[in-house]
Order: C-alpha cells, then structure tokens, then sequence
C-alpha cells in the first residue's frame, strides 16, 4: 500500500516537473518585455523631441502634427509596455518563488522515486522468497 503511494507520489513530481517547464516560458517572457520598456523609453524619447520640434520650427507645422499624433501613438505604446513590464516584474517574482517552491518538491520527489524503486525491489525479493520457501 505504501509503495501505491510512492508510486501516486512519483506521478505528481512528473506534473510538478512540467509546472517548472512552464515557469521557464515566463521568465522568459519577463525578459522580453525587458526589451519593451526600451522600447518605451525611446517613445519617451521621441515625445519630447516631436514637442521641441514644434516649438522651433512653426513653419512645418502640418508635418510636425503628423509626427505628434505618431508619438501619441507611441506614447500609448509606451504606457502598454510599461505595464506590461510591471506585470512582468511580479510575475517573474511570483514565479520564482512558485518555482523555487517547485524544485524543491521535485527534488523531494526524486527521493521518493528512489524510495518507491527500493520498495518494489524489496516487493520482489519478498514475492521470489515466499515463492521459494512455499515450494520446499
């Protein structure tokens, strides 16, 4: 009964070694929005450079518009990404700690995969004895 248990037990460490799989994927992800928030920075960027601009060169003015209702657009982007860096930055904590939390069941779990061989090993040797002594 208890090796039914091991046995239960090696089959959650498979599901939890999968969770750590996923875990990788956001990090990964956190780092990708990384490079958003440079992105972001350079919108920031672009902004101020399309006000200046509008200041110094009245003459453009129509270009200058267009240039400015581009940046919003950027300027929209650049709030998004900064988001998105913030959701990032939690999520990466969060899962650290879930995946910390995770290796370290997972490496509790090889122990019990270990256990659970020794103990069906030791099924065996007690079925291969019975059998023997049953039949002298």
């Amino acid at each position: 009964m208890h090796c039914n248990t091991l046995q239960h037990a090696e089959t959650h460490c498979n599901t939890l070694q999968h969770a750590i799989t996923q875990c990788n994927t956001v990090q990964h992800t956190a780092t990708h929005c990384n490079t958003l928030q440079h992105t972001a920075t350079h919108c920031n960027t672009l902004q101020y450079t399309a006000t200046h601009c509008n200041t110094l060169h009245n003459t453009l003015h129509n270009t200058l518009q267009h240039t400015a209702s581009h940046c919003n657009t950027l300027q929209h982007t650049t709030t998004h990404y900064n988001t998105l860096q913030h959701t990032a930055t939690r999520c990466t904590t969060h899962c650290t700690t879930h995946c910390n939390t995770l290796q370290h069941t997972a490496a509790h779990c090889n122990s019990l995969q270990h256990t659970a061989t020794h103990c069906n090993t030791l099924q065996h040797a007690t079925q291969h004895t019975a059998t023997h002594t049953a039949t002298h």
